[in-house]
């Protein structure tokens, strides 16, 4: 029971901060400035971003990171802003936390025309409606406690964003003290057994099963459940673009990332030609089936997220996707050596070569031979991405991106609250000229708190992957000088690149530079590409000028 003292605001930090929450990443404004005071008098540090899509994004990494974030922003100027950011958190199943103040409940009805409202008091609510799980208004003293703990449920059950809107005259009214906390879902017995014997009967009856391992194994904390089932079983294991690392590279089981026709011709023929593809988390968007150019039997799959479970074409309800994996794991599954499983190529076998120009294929050769198991890769749509999908990543959920959604902008923000989350590592951001130009100034941020991420700015001078599907001057950007930045923010080193060893003696500067950020200006030729991305474009492209079939 909580004390009959404690105040809505109060009680929304205690939820914060039993759910380890220790980061609210924000922009503070009148309407939010009480709550602001709270959180400054908390245990939770407040980390001011420069823009309030910055703190979105960087709620957004933080969840990925540590389990859930938070982000909080003032009324409609702040809260629409933050709304693309939790689109994105919606679409990729992260859990955010988004608080928005609002103005007080009494002075609703005495002055209808208060400042940032936009039609009506409840326009904010109605879009957020739509982009969370679960969505609520403070504005009753009796129900707010158990509003709060309703939402965190839906967020924590569906690993998707949720919203408070918190009057700014509740802030420090006390709530109604007694209630139940949610109780937490469970499977139907019947259903997951049944789920589970079915499951088993076709794996153990296949002769080339695979498991294809998706985001929804990271945001809900399973890694270590798949690596002890592949362990178990010796399956070999696929993922998804968006499922990146959530299964260790350097495992001798996992075979690559499957993306259709957009991935490596050999992982895609194995999982293609499987008997039994067991797909656990992994969401069936275009991005993750290759732009649709994915060739997978449903009457040859188990498909397994935290919302469905269908074998063959049995739907089974109330199947919670931890309880399913875990009884796969105590489950009599053969063991079995697989037979011509690929395994991916990692060369750090190369030259480099003084005054020649570096390649985007050069480039991802060094940065594999630089990154190590303290590093986390954050990649912003592109080839950033694409380029960045055959980088080697040694730890579990080590590398980030929106790789569904694909907002630009992510990667910088999302560095800061990835190193949040976990001071250990050390983020290595991959992004594109055009997207650091949004949001690139949040290394203000990253200066202000200390932190030391090394940006990699992919400078083609443009957009690089809308120039194939359909060129003219609209995809060009404004060439800066992005090593300049540091003297701007009067931290950090910055390097032109523009030679293979250029780019090997910024690499080796940045490691041994840890006190702040270093950038890395790396000047591409625009015409240049990774194979994942011409393959990427060349099927977008044939869907510019004409509805797909």
């Amino acid at each position: 029971m909580n004390n009959s003292a404690t105040s809505i605001g109060e009680y929304l930090i205690e939820r914060l901060l039993a759910h380890g929450v220790r980061h609210i990443f924000g922009v503070p404004g009148d309407y939010v400035l009480g709550f602001f005071k709270q959180l400054n008098d908390s245990p939770i540090a407040i980390i001011n971003t420069c823009d309030e899509q910055g703190a979105g994004f960087a709620a957004d990494a933080y969840a990925r990171v540590s389990g859930l974030g938070a982000v909080c922003v003032t009324y409609c100027v702040g809260g629409l802003k933050v709304a693309n950011t939790t689109a994105q958190a919606y679409a990729e199943k992260s859990p955010v936390i988004v608080i928005s103040g609002a103005p007080g409940t009494d002075e609703r009805a005495k002055n209808p025309l208060l400042h940032h409202k936009v039609r009506d008091f409840d326009t904010q609510f109605k879009v957020f409606e739509q982009l969370t799980v679960a969505s609520t208004v403070l504005d009753d003293p009796e129900t707010a406690f158990l509003e709060i703990d309703r939402v965190f449920a839906a967020a924590l059950r569906y690993r998707r964003p949720v919203y408070i809107e918190l009057p700014r005259d509740m802030v420090r009214r006390p709530g109604l003290a007694s209630h139940r906390l949610p109780e937490p879902e469970s499977s139907d017995p019947d259903a997951l057994g049944e789920a589970v014997r079915e499951a088993v009967a076709l794996l153990n009856g296949a002769s080339q099963p695979v498991i294809l391992a998706g985001e929804e194994l990271h945001r809900f904390g399973l890694q270590a459940m798949l690596t002890r089932l592949v362990e178990k079983t010796n399956l070999p294991v696929a993922s998804t673009i968006l499922g990146k690392s959530v299964f260790s590279e350097s495992h001798p089981r996992y075979i690559g990332i499957y993306e259709g026709a957009v991935g490596r011709e050999e992982v895609r023929d194995y999982v293609e030609t499987s008997d039994c593809l067991l797909m656990l988390g992994a969401l069936m968007t275009d991005m993750n089936l290759g732009i649709y150019t994915a060739n997978l039997d449903p009457k040859r799959s188990i498909y397994v997220t935290s919302e469905k479970l269908s074998i063959h074409h049995h739907v089974y309800e109330q199947v919670l996707l931890a309880d399913f994996v875990g009884a796969l794991v105590a489950a009599d599954i053969r063991r079995r050596t697989p037979q011509n499983a690929p395994h991916p190529r990692v060369s750090l076998d190369f030259q480099v070569h003084p005054g020649v120009p570096v390649t985007v294929r050069h480039l991802f050769q060094q940065l594999n031979a630089f990154i190590d198991d303290r590093t986390i890769v954050i990649a912003e749509p592109g080839d950033a991405l694409f380029g960045g999908a055959d980088l080697y990543i040694q730890g579990k959920t080590h590398f980030l991106s929106p790789a569904y959604y694909a907002s630009l902008g992510f990667a910088v923000p999302a560095g800061l609250g990835a190193q949040m989350a976990d001071s250990q590592l050390r983020p290595l951001i991959l992004v594109g000229d055009g997207a650091f130009q949004m949001t690139g100034l949040e290394l203000s941020t990253v200066v202000r708190y200390g932190l030391a991420p090394i940006v990699i700015v992919l400078n083609n001078r443009g957009y690089g992957t809308e120039r194939p599907m359909a060129d003219g001057s609209f995809n060009d950007v404004l060439d800066w000088h992005y090593s300049r930045l540091p003297a701007l923010l009067r931290a950090g080193l910055g390097f032109a690149v523009d030679t293979e060893d250029e780019l090997a003696a910024a690499l080796k500067a940045a490691r041994s530079h840890t006190e702040s950020f270093c950038l890395l200006d790396v000047r591409l030729d625009p015409e240049d590409s990774s194979p994942a991305l011409k393959r990427l474009t060349h099927s977008l492209a044939r869907r510019v000028y004409s509805t797909p079939p």
